[in-house]
């Protein structure tokens, strides 16, 4: 019996599904590896073999195009001609391939395929290009030759992320400028790689790498795999980022989309060999997702499963990224995309309406990345709960080492919008902030790129709506909306961060507060870059008030990365009463007390907790951090006998609680 059901006798009824799944996966490695004659990762070095690559005597580019009968390099090289001389060769397997002297091509030149198939023909980039930029008079894009004659040297080539607990910066590079522009991978580098390391977190999680034909998709219709996107700039500038932040101590997990693929024929892989189906599937119904406007791979072909497996191993190889986060897995796992279903019970996850075949490429996917580097960080974005999913594949899971606790962002939503303050009670928040699979690690947070976007609402945006336009100086009288979104939005966060169990995140600007949505250049707001880009100088600005939070956000980490292994540490519930809106908890020698209570504020609240002297060492009712000061976090605060409960050595902490207001204390006997 597998480990995942010796874990959950629950998943008992489903060990002929579950047993399936993991032996189909062996299955399909032993098919790819040769009966296991060679690993993984030599499967998965198609990179080096397709697309463009020179040699010490010719240039050789090749291209998988069964469906071709004819193609045709052509270039700024050759005057985007027809030439025979840049014929191709058909080899095998529907490989074509074309020689070219090393004096006919250069450095930047522009290429692309000229492919003719039965009935048409059209020029194509080709699938395996490493970098593709775009005419701005014409707006077309091409495949450019990068062979720069001093690449990029690392000086750190092997990374080891810190995970004691994992604290990640999601950011993305054209967006992180304050100016109304597309901000670039050298901006990054020397502005914001200091910031976020001076912030305390170890690890930025970068949307938008893999080229996209259209900036306002956030980098989610994603046109051509393996060419980092180069309106950000060149390769060889991310890999510098990628180095820089290295050298901060800083990991880097890539946004990786292997969930689908843009529909453009002229700049990605759909049709390039006038065939609908070379990487998707036949079936129209599967190919098309209906939700998105964009193409599925069929996972089920061993030549889909080179391309995005090599895919995996080319990011960390070439550009020393430090793991993945895997978007749309839900997409991927269920043959509805998930759209639809509630996933109400464990039935759901196993009715004949998954997609064995995406189950195993990621499953095979988490173990090449392992097998190229033991160090590497999975992560995948998944929102039905499927049990495994973080759970090691010998064991029966998926091999991810965290899962997105996605539920915890849609519960704040829903107690701002639903709830009265008085309503939001203790016993919900431990629920969602703790409910989890035991042998699974999550990345908690409160809110991502997703709650950021038009259409939607930031936290701080929710709490305290226009009034952030007239009150968040401190020249002028504050507002009760300001004073109660400062406070919960503290709150929000320090009850989300301490109760995580593997890691948590942040969207960029949101640690402090950024009053302003994303919207990315489009028709509708005149292709503006207003709301595309990060107000750092609000957080500069000590005459705002948006500093605050951001200070806190930094006491906060400097908190949890205190104790070793935070997020391993035993989290054990000391109190909970709805009524009273009071929440406590420990997790070692550290007590985190909350009153959720809007207007309600308790003297002498006794708490039950092991015999001692606590000191107060975080308060989010600090002056310092937006607070009032309703406390003297100096006084040392002693427990106080109960011949009830000295058996156990514990004994009441009697505490003035204010209204809206959390603490840490620590224990220091």
């Amino acid at each position: 019996m597998l480990d995942i059901i010796k874990n959950d006798p629950w998943l008992e009824p489903f060990e002929q599904a579950i047993q399936g799944r993991y032996d189909y996966v062996v299955k399909r490695e032993k098919d790819l590896t040769q009966n296991g004659n060679i690993t993984l990762s030599d499967f998965a070095n198609g990179y080096l073999y397709f697309g463009l690559h020179k040699t010490e005597s010719e240039w050789i580019l090749r291209e998988w195009a069964p469906n071709a009968v004819e193609i045709y390099l052509i270039g700024s090289f050759n005057n985007w001609q027809r030439q025979e001389s840049y014929r191709f060769k058909r080899i095998e397997n529907g490989v074509w391939e074309v020689r070219v002297p090393l004096d006919q091509i250069h450095h930047l030149d522009y290429y692309k395929m000229l492919v003719v198939w039965e009935g048409g023909s059209g020029e194509r980039i080709p699938a395996w290009c490493q970098y593709v930029v775009q005419d701005p008079a014409t707006h077309i894009f091409s495949a450019q030759v990068w062979n720069p004659p001093t690449p990029y040297q690392f000086d750190i080539d092997r990374f080891k992320p810190d995970t004691s607990p994992l604290l990640i910066y999601e950011c993305h590079i054209g967006m992180a400028t304050e100016e109304e522009k597309v901000g670039t991978y050298n901006e990054f580098r020397e502005k914001i790689l200091p910031r976020i390391k001076d912030n305390g977190y170890n690890a930025i999680q970068i949307m938008a790498i893999q080229e996209h034909p259209y900036y306002g998709s956030f980098g989610y219709h994603v046109s051509n795999f393996f060419a980092p996107s180069s309106r950000f700039g060149t390769p060889d500038e991310l890999k510098h980022l990628i180095d820089a932040a290295h050298q901060l101590g800083l990991a880097v997990i890539m946004d990786i989309v292997h969930s689908h693929a843009v529909k453009n024929e002229a700049e990605g892989i759909a049709r390039i060999d006038g065939s609908y189906d070379l990487y998707f599937h036949s079936d129209p119904s599967r190919r098309n997702h209906s939700a998105w406007d964009s193409l599925c791979f069929d996972y089920g072909k061993n030549e889909v499963l080179h391309f995005l497996l090599s895919n995996c191993k080319y990011w960390i190889e070439e550009f020393k990224f430090d793991g993945f986060r895997f978007d749309g897995v839900t997409s991927m796992i269920y043959l509805s995309h998930g759209l639809g279903e509630a996933f109400t019970s464990y039935t759901d996850y196993y009715n004949l309406g998954q997609d064995g075949d995406a189950i195993c490429y990621l499953t095979l996917a988490n173990k090449l990345i392992h097998e190229v580097n033991p160090s590497a960080v999975t992560i995948a974005e998944e929102v039905s709960g499927m049990p495994g999913l973080a759970l090691k594949s010998e064991a029966g899971g998926y091999g991810f080492d965290y899962r997105l606790a996605m539920n915890i962002p849609d519960f704040w939503i829903k107690m701002i919008k639903e709830r009265k303050d008085e309503d939001w009670h203790p016993t919900a928040i431990w629920w969602e902030t703790t409910n989890r699979r035991a042998d699974e690690k999550t990345i908690s947070y409160v809110e991502s790129h997703d709650q950021a976007l038009v259409g939607d609402k930031t936290i701080i945006f929710r709490l305290i709506d226009a009034d952030m336009y007239w009150f968040m100086s401190k020249l002028v009288s504050s507002s009760h909306l300001v004073d109660r979104g400062i406070a919960l939005h503290k709150m929000i966060r320090l009850v989300t961060a301490t109760t995580i169990n593997g890691g948590y995140l942040n969207f960029m600007g949101n640690e402090f507060g950024h009053p302003e949505w994303i919207d990315f250049p489009r028709e509708g707001n005149g292709w503006s870059y207003k709301y595309a880009r990060r107000q750092w100088h609000l957080a500069d600005d000590h005459n705002l008030k948006y500093h605050y939070l951001g200070d806190f956000d930094k006491a906060m980490l400097r908190l949890i990365k205190s104790v070793h292994d935070f997020q391993a540490t035993p989290i054990i519930k000391i109190w909970e009463k709805d009524g009273d809106n009071v929440l406590a908890y420990m997790r070692q020698d550290l007590l985190f007390v909350f009153n959720f209570h809007p207007v309600t504020s308790f003297s002498d609240y006794g708490i039950l907790v092991p015999q001692g002297e606590y000191k107060v060492i975080l308060d989010t009712d600090n002056p310092d951090f937006g607070g009032f000061g309703l406390n003297d976090d100096s006084i040392p605060h002693f427990t106080q006998f109960d011949p009830l409960y000295a058996p156990d050595n514990k004994g009441w902490l009697k505490l003035y609680l204010p209204a809206r207001t959390a603490f840490v204390m620590k224990k220091v006997d």
